[in-house]
Protein backbone atom coordinates (compact mmCIF):
# COMPACT_ATOMS: atom_id res chain seq x y z
CA UNK A 1 0.00 0.00 0.00
CA UNK A 2 0.65 3.64 -0.23
CA UNK A 3 2.81 4.87 3.08
CA UNK A 4 1.47 8.49 4.49
CA UNK A 5 3.45 9.79 6.99
CA UNK A 6 2.21 11.73 10.08
CA UNK A 7 5.29 14.64 9.96
CA UNK A 8 3.82 15.17 13.96
CA UNK A 9 3.57 12.03 15.33
CA UNK A 10 6.64 10.98 13.10
CA UNK A 11 5.28 8.03 12.54
CA UNK A 12 8.28 5.62 10.46
CA UNK A 13 7.61 3.46 7.93
CA UNK A 14 9.02 0.32 6.14
CA UNK A 15 10.21 0.54 2.19
CA UNK A 16 11.72 -1.98 0.45
CA UNK A 17 15.13 -1.39 -2.08
CA UNK A 18 12.88 -1.41 -4.92
CA UNK A 19 10.86 1.78 -3.85
CA UNK A 20 14.65 3.79 -4.67
CA UNK A 21 13.80 3.72 -8.26
CA UNK A 22 10.44 5.24 -8.00
CA UNK A 23 12.25 7.64 -5.37
CA UNK A 24 14.25 9.12 -7.55
CA UNK A 25 11.37 9.41 -9.79
CA UNK A 26 9.20 11.27 -8.03
CA UNK A 27 11.93 13.77 -6.82
CA UNK A 28 12.88 14.42 -10.19
CA UNK A 29 9.17 14.87 -10.72
CA UNK A 30 9.43 17.59 -8.67
CA UNK A 31 12.20 19.11 -9.81
CA UNK A 32 15.43 17.88 -8.51
CA UNK A 33 18.31 17.41 -9.68
CA UNK A 34 19.45 14.38 -7.23
CA UNK A 35 23.32 14.39 -6.07
CA UNK A 36 24.39 11.14 -4.05
CA UNK A 37 26.91 8.46 -3.65
CA UNK A 38 28.41 6.56 -6.26
CA UNK A 39 31.84 4.71 -7.02
CA UNK A 40 33.96 6.75 -9.18
CA UNK A 41 38.11 6.69 -9.62
CA UNK A 42 38.33 3.52 -6.60
CA UNK A 43 36.08 5.67 -4.41
CA UNK A 44 32.64 6.33 -3.22
CA UNK A 45 32.22 10.11 -4.12
CA UNK A 46 28.91 12.18 -4.22
CA UNK A 47 27.74 13.05 -7.83
CA UNK A 48 24.49 13.45 -10.09
CA UNK A 49 22.90 10.51 -10.32
CA UNK A 50 20.44 9.32 -12.75
CA UNK A 51 18.86 6.55 -11.52
CA UNK A 52 19.13 4.51 -8.12
CA UNK A 53 21.62 1.90 -9.91
CA UNK A 54 24.21 4.19 -10.05
CA UNK A 55 23.81 3.70 -5.77
CA UNK A 56 27.17 1.94 -4.53
CA UNK A 57 25.53 -1.22 -3.65
CA UNK A 58 27.51 -3.81 -2.20
CA UNK A 59 30.75 -1.43 -1.56
CA UNK A 60 32.16 -1.15 1.74
CA UNK A 61 35.64 0.62 2.48
CA UNK A 62 38.45 0.45 4.74
CA UNK A 63 40.17 3.59 5.99
CA UNK A 64 42.96 4.27 8.55
CA UNK A 65 45.61 7.30 9.05
CA UNK A 66 46.28 8.12 5.10
CA UNK A 67 44.48 5.45 3.90
CA UNK A 68 41.30 4.79 1.67
CA UNK A 69 40.32 1.73 0.09
CA UNK A 70 37.18 0.46 -1.16
CA UNK A 71 36.18 -3.43 -0.07
CA UNK A 72 33.41 -6.03 -1.79
CA UNK A 73 30.41 -6.62 1.04
CA UNK A 74 28.86 -9.85 0.96
CA UNK A 75 25.53 -7.55 1.33
CA UNK A 76 23.86 -5.42 -1.52
CA UNK A 77 23.92 -2.05 1.20
CA UNK A 78 23.67 0.88 -0.76
CA UNK A 79 25.26 2.99 1.74
CA UNK A 80 27.30 1.27 4.31
CA UNK A 81 30.57 2.83 3.91
CA UNK A 82 32.09 5.67 5.82
CA UNK A 83 32.67 9.15 4.49
CA UNK A 84 34.81 9.57 1.57
CA UNK A 85 36.59 12.36 0.01
CA UNK A 86 33.86 14.77 -0.68
CA UNK A 87 31.36 15.79 1.08
CA UNK A 88 28.32 17.97 0.34
CA UNK A 89 30.20 21.21 0.84
CA UNK A 90 31.45 20.36 -2.67
CA UNK A 91 27.80 20.48 -4.26
CA UNK A 92 26.58 23.56 -2.19
CA UNK A 93 30.43 25.31 -2.23
CA UNK A 94 31.92 24.44 -5.30
CA UNK A 95 35.79 24.32 -5.65
CA UNK A 96 35.48 26.74 -8.26
CA UNK A 97 32.47 29.12 -8.97
CA UNK A 98 32.21 32.14 -11.93
CA UNK A 99 30.76 35.04 -9.98
CA UNK A 100 29.94 37.32 -13.27
CA UNK A 101 31.51 37.50 -16.57
CA UNK A 102 31.83 40.95 -18.45
CA UNK A 103 32.04 41.11 -21.90
CA UNK A 104 33.14 44.55 -24.42
CA UNK A 105 30.10 44.97 -26.93
CA UNK A 106 31.56 46.25 -30.23
CA UNK A 107 30.31 50.14 -29.32
CA UNK A 108 32.53 49.98 -25.89
CA UNK A 109 29.94 49.30 -23.32
CA UNK A 110 30.18 46.36 -21.25
CA UNK A 111 27.83 43.34 -21.07
CA UNK A 112 27.70 41.76 -17.66
CA UNK A 113 26.19 38.38 -16.65
CA UNK A 114 26.21 36.37 -13.31
CA UNK A 115 26.72 33.23 -12.25
CA UNK A 116 24.60 30.10 -13.46
CA UNK A 117 21.12 30.12 -12.23
CA UNK A 118 21.50 27.17 -9.18
CA UNK A 119 19.53 23.70 -9.06
CA UNK A 120 17.28 22.66 -6.81
CA UNK A 121 19.21 19.82 -5.24
CA UNK A 122 18.01 16.42 -3.66
CA UNK A 123 21.16 15.02 -1.33
CA UNK A 124 20.90 11.68 -0.87
CA UNK A 125 22.57 10.00 1.81
CA UNK A 126 23.63 12.39 3.98
CA UNK A 127 24.95 11.00 7.32
CA UNK A 128 24.36 12.13 10.60
CA UNK A 129 28.02 13.85 10.66
CA UNK A 130 27.91 15.66 7.58
CA UNK A 131 24.22 16.64 8.43
CA UNK A 132 25.61 18.67 11.12
CA UNK A 133 28.20 19.84 9.17
CA UNK A 134 25.53 21.28 6.67
CA UNK A 135 24.24 23.17 9.80
CA UNK A 136 27.60 24.55 10.15
CA UNK A 137 27.89 26.33 6.88
CA UNK A 138 24.10 27.48 7.27
CA UNK A 139 25.02 29.15 10.30
CA UNK A 140 28.34 30.44 9.06
CA UNK A 141 27.62 30.79 5.43
CA UNK A 142 23.52 31.97 5.31
CA UNK A 143 22.59 32.69 9.00
CA UNK A 144 24.36 36.11 9.25
CA UNK A 145 24.49 39.52 8.06
CA UNK A 146 26.87 38.62 5.30
CA UNK A 147 25.44 35.65 3.11
CA UNK A 148 28.00 33.90 0.67
CA UNK A 149 25.49 33.87 -2.57
CA UNK A 150 27.02 30.68 -4.08
CA UNK A 151 26.27 28.58 -1.00
CA UNK A 152 22.41 30.45 -0.68
CA UNK A 153 21.73 29.75 -4.28
CA UNK A 154 22.61 26.09 -3.82
CA UNK A 155 21.16 25.44 -0.16
CA UNK A 156 17.95 27.33 -0.84
CA UNK A 157 15.11 25.31 -1.84
CA UNK A 158 17.00 21.58 -2.07
CA UNK A 159 15.71 18.82 0.35
CA UNK A 160 17.61 16.39 2.36
CA UNK A 161 17.90 12.91 2.64
CA UNK A 162 19.69 11.66 5.27
CA UNK A 163 20.89 7.78 5.89
CA UNK A 164 21.89 7.17 9.18
CA UNK A 165 24.96 4.99 9.78
CA UNK A 166 25.35 1.65 10.63
CA UNK A 167 29.09 0.92 9.67
CA UNK A 168 31.33 3.52 10.94
CA UNK A 169 35.04 3.59 9.57
CA UNK A 170 38.39 3.06 11.72
CA UNK A 171 38.48 7.03 11.26
CA UNK A 172 35.65 7.76 12.16
CA UNK A 173 34.71 9.75 15.59
CA UNK A 174 31.45 11.58 15.22
CA UNK A 175 30.06 9.68 18.40
CA UNK A 176 32.27 11.49 20.83
CA UNK A 177 31.32 14.85 19.11
CA UNK A 178 27.89 14.48 19.67
CA UNK A 179 27.09 14.54 15.85
CA UNK A 180 26.01 11.30 15.45
CA UNK A 181 25.72 8.32 14.30
CA UNK A 182 21.84 8.74 14.68
CA UNK A 183 20.67 11.83 12.28
CA UNK A 184 19.26 14.77 14.64
CA UNK A 185 17.28 18.12 13.10
CA UNK A 186 17.87 19.48 9.74
CA UNK A 187 16.56 16.54 7.56
CA UNK A 188 13.59 16.23 5.20
CA UNK A 189 13.45 12.45 5.27
CA UNK A 190 16.12 9.97 7.31
CA UNK A 191 16.38 6.29 6.38
CA UNK A 192 18.34 3.42 8.16
CA UNK A 193 19.16 0.62 6.01
CA UNK A 194 18.50 -2.80 7.04
CA UNK A 195 20.02 -6.16 5.37
CA UNK A 196 19.39 -9.65 6.90
CA UNK A 197 17.54 -12.90 6.15
CA UNK A 198 13.85 -10.44 5.72
CA UNK A 199 15.22 -8.57 3.13
CA UNK A 200 16.45 -5.11 2.07
CA UNK A 201 14.48 -2.60 2.97
CA UNK A 202 14.37 0.97 5.28
CA UNK A 203 12.97 2.42 7.58
CA UNK A 204 11.75 6.45 6.41
CA UNK A 205 11.10 8.86 8.76
CA UNK A 206 9.94 12.38 7.73
CA UNK A 207 10.84 15.59 9.28
CA UNK A 208 9.29 18.34 7.45
CA UNK A 209 6.07 18.27 5.52
CA UNK A 210 8.34 18.48 1.84
CA UNK A 211 9.62 15.03 3.05
CA UNK A 212 6.35 13.78 4.29
CA UNK A 213 4.98 14.59 0.74
CA UNK A 214 7.93 12.22 -0.90
CA UNK A 215 7.52 9.68 1.65
CA UNK A 216 3.44 9.47 0.30
CA UNK A 217 4.36 8.94 -2.65
CA UNK A 218 6.31 6.19 -2.31
CA UNK A 219 4.99 2.17 -1.69
CA UNK A 220 5.77 1.34 2.36
CA UNK A 221 3.93 0.34 5.40
CA UNK A 222 3.82 1.03 8.73
CA UNK A 223 7.20 0.02 10.73
CA UNK A 224 6.34 -1.53 13.69
CA UNK A 225 8.22 -2.21 16.97
CA UNK A 226 10.63 -4.61 16.23
CA UNK A 227 11.53 -2.78 13.18
CA UNK A 228 12.06 0.51 15.34
CA UNK A 229 14.08 -1.42 17.63
CA UNK A 230 16.53 -3.28 15.29
CA UNK A 231 16.82 -0.20 13.60
CA UNK A 232 17.37 2.11 16.64
CA UNK A 233 19.83 -1.02 18.06
CA UNK A 234 22.10 -1.11 14.59
CA UNK A 235 22.85 3.23 14.55
CA UNK A 236 23.45 2.38 18.54
CA UNK A 237 26.04 -0.67 17.77
CA UNK A 238 27.23 1.55 15.28
CA UNK A 239 28.28 4.38 17.70
CA UNK A 240 29.86 1.62 19.73
CA UNK A 241 32.05 0.70 17.05
CA UNK A 242 33.43 4.24 16.29
CA UNK A 243 37.44 3.98 15.53
CA UNK A 244 38.47 6.64 16.71
CA UNK A 245 37.07 9.01 20.07
CA UNK A 246 38.04 12.72 20.31
CA UNK A 247 39.41 13.13 24.15
CA UNK A 248 36.51 14.05 26.70
CA UNK A 249 38.27 17.43 27.84
CA UNK A 250 37.74 21.19 27.18
CA UNK A 251 39.05 21.79 23.69
CA UNK A 252 38.65 25.95 23.44
CA UNK A 253 40.76 25.60 26.95
CA UNK A 254 43.23 22.99 26.42
CA UNK A 255 44.41 24.75 22.68
CA UNK A 256 44.44 28.47 24.00
CA UNK A 257 46.48 26.79 27.20
CA UNK A 258 49.07 25.71 24.82
CA UNK A 259 49.74 27.73 21.71
CA UNK A 260 53.85 27.50 22.92
CA UNK A 261 53.67 23.20 23.43
CA UNK A 262 56.74 22.11 21.92
CA UNK A 263 54.45 19.26 20.78
CA UNK A 264 53.76 21.92 17.71
CA UNK A 265 57.46 21.10 16.35
CA UNK A 266 56.52 17.43 16.71
CA UNK A 267 53.37 17.72 14.55
CA UNK A 268 55.09 20.45 11.82
CA UNK A 269 57.91 17.44 11.51
CA UNK A 270 55.36 15.66 9.58
CA UNK A 271 52.98 17.66 8.37
CA UNK A 272 53.58 18.64 4.63
CA UNK A 273 51.28 21.31 4.55
CA UNK A 274 49.53 20.17 1.24
CA UNK A 275 46.18 21.62 3.01
CA UNK A 276 44.17 17.94 2.02
CA UNK A 277 42.65 18.36 5.63
CA UNK A 278 41.15 21.66 4.84
CA UNK A 279 39.81 20.55 1.28
CA UNK A 280 38.42 17.10 2.55
CA UNK A 281 37.12 18.97 5.44
CA UNK A 282 32.91 19.28 5.28
CA UNK A 283 32.94 22.30 7.13
CA UNK A 284 36.41 24.55 6.36
CA UNK A 285 34.88 27.55 4.12
CA UNK A 286 37.29 29.79 3.17
CA UNK A 287 37.35 31.13 -0.12
CA UNK A 288 39.19 33.57 -2.53
CA UNK A 289 38.47 35.45 -5.83
CA UNK A 290 40.58 35.79 -8.69
CA UNK A 291 39.60 37.93 -11.94
CA UNK A 292 41.31 36.80 -15.11
CA UNK A 293 40.73 38.29 -18.66
CA UNK A 294 41.64 37.70 -22.17
CA UNK A 295 43.95 38.73 -24.30
CA UNK A 296 42.07 41.23 -26.10
CA UNK A 297 41.01 42.57 -22.58
CA UNK A 298 37.33 42.48 -24.34
CA UNK A 299 36.34 39.75 -22.19
CA UNK A 300 36.99 38.90 -17.69
CA UNK A 301 35.37 36.60 -15.24
CA UNK A 302 35.60 36.87 -11.60
CA UNK A 303 35.91 33.47 -9.67
CA UNK A 304 35.65 32.20 -6.49
CA UNK A 305 37.55 29.43 -5.26
CA UNK A 306 38.08 27.23 -1.92
CA UNK A 307 41.01 28.72 -0.14
CA UNK A 308 43.44 27.05 3.16
CA UNK A 309 45.00 28.14 5.87
CA UNK A 310 47.95 26.00 4.88
CA UNK A 311 48.64 28.06 1.86
CA UNK A 312 51.50 30.06 2.32
CA UNK A 313 49.45 33.41 1.22
CA UNK A 314 46.72 32.79 3.02
CA UNK A 315 48.01 35.43 5.90
CA UNK A 316 49.42 37.68 3.84
CA UNK A 317 49.73 40.76 4.53
CA UNK A 318 51.90 43.80 3.16
CA UNK A 319 55.48 43.00 3.23
CA UNK A 320 54.79 39.25 3.88
CA UNK A 321 52.67 36.37 5.80
CA UNK A 322 52.01 36.09 8.90
CA UNK A 323 52.41 32.83 9.33
CA UNK A 324 55.43 31.07 7.52
CA UNK A 325 55.81 27.96 9.49
CA UNK A 326 54.24 24.78 9.32
CA UNK A 327 53.82 24.69 13.01
CA UNK A 328 51.98 28.05 12.45
CA UNK A 329 49.54 26.82 10.22
CA UNK A 330 48.55 23.63 11.41
CA UNK A 331 48.35 25.65 14.89
CA UNK A 332 45.97 28.08 13.19
CA UNK A 333 43.80 25.21 11.57
CA UNK A 334 43.17 22.66 14.48
CA UNK A 335 43.05 25.83 16.97
CA UNK A 336 40.65 27.89 14.96
CA UNK A 337 38.41 24.08 14.37
CA UNK A 338 38.41 22.63 17.65
CA UNK A 339 38.82 26.41 19.90
CA UNK A 340 37.89 29.37 18.57
CA UNK A 341 35.23 28.55 16.27
CA UNK A 342 33.27 28.04 19.77
CA UNK A 343 33.47 31.71 20.63
CA UNK A 344 32.70 32.77 17.10
CA UNK A 345 30.18 30.23 16.24
CA UNK A 346 29.22 28.96 19.55
CA UNK A 347 29.79 25.24 18.04
CA UNK A 348 32.40 23.02 17.24
CA UNK A 349 34.42 23.51 13.87
CA UNK A 350 34.76 19.12 13.87
CA UNK A 351 32.35 16.68 12.99
CA UNK A 352 34.00 13.63 13.96
CA UNK A 353 33.52 12.45 9.89
CA UNK A 354 37.19 11.45 10.12
CA UNK A 355 37.92 12.85 6.47
CA UNK A 356 40.89 14.59 7.45
CA UNK A 357 43.14 11.91 9.19
CA UNK A 358 41.89 9.05 6.12
CA UNK A 359 43.35 12.09 3.70
CA UNK A 360 46.43 13.11 5.36
CA UNK A 361 49.11 11.66 2.96
CA UNK A 362 51.46 11.76 6.86
CA UNK A 363 48.81 9.96 8.29
CA UNK A 364 48.05 12.44 10.84
CA UNK A 365 45.28 11.48 13.32
CA UNK A 366 43.61 14.99 14.87
CA UNK A 367 42.19 12.60 17.61
CA UNK A 368 45.99 11.89 18.29
CA UNK A 369 47.78 14.96 18.28
CA UNK A 370 44.58 16.51 20.47
CA UNK A 371 45.66 13.69 23.10
CA UNK A 372 49.14 14.25 22.95
CA UNK A 373 48.58 18.24 23.74
CA UNK A 374 46.04 16.78 26.76
CA UNK A 375 48.61 14.49 28.22
CA UNK A 376 51.68 16.72 27.81
CA UNK A 377 49.59 19.79 30.13
CA UNK A 378 48.79 16.63 32.29
CA UNK A 379 52.26 15.81 33.15
CA UNK A 380 52.95 20.01 33.35
CA UNK A 381 50.29 20.95 35.55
Amino acid sequence: MTATTDVSANQPVLIDVSALALLFETLREQGYTVVGPTVRDGAVVTAVLDSADQLPYGVGVETEAGRYRLRDRADRAAFAHSAGPQSWKNVLLPARTRRWSADRSPDGTMVVSGPDEPRRYALLGVRACDLAAIGVLDRVLAGGRHTDPVYAGRRDGNLIIAVECTEPGATCFCASMGTGPQCGAGFDLAMTELVDDDGHRFLVRAGTPAGAGILAALPGRPAGPASVGQARDAVAAAAARMGRTMPAVNLPGLLAANRQSPHWDDVASRCLTCGNCTMVCPTCFCTSTEDVTDLTGDHAERWQRWASCFDLDFSYLHGGSVRTSGQARYRQWISHKLGTWHDQFGMSGCVGCGRCIAWCPAGIDLTQEVDALAAAAAVTS
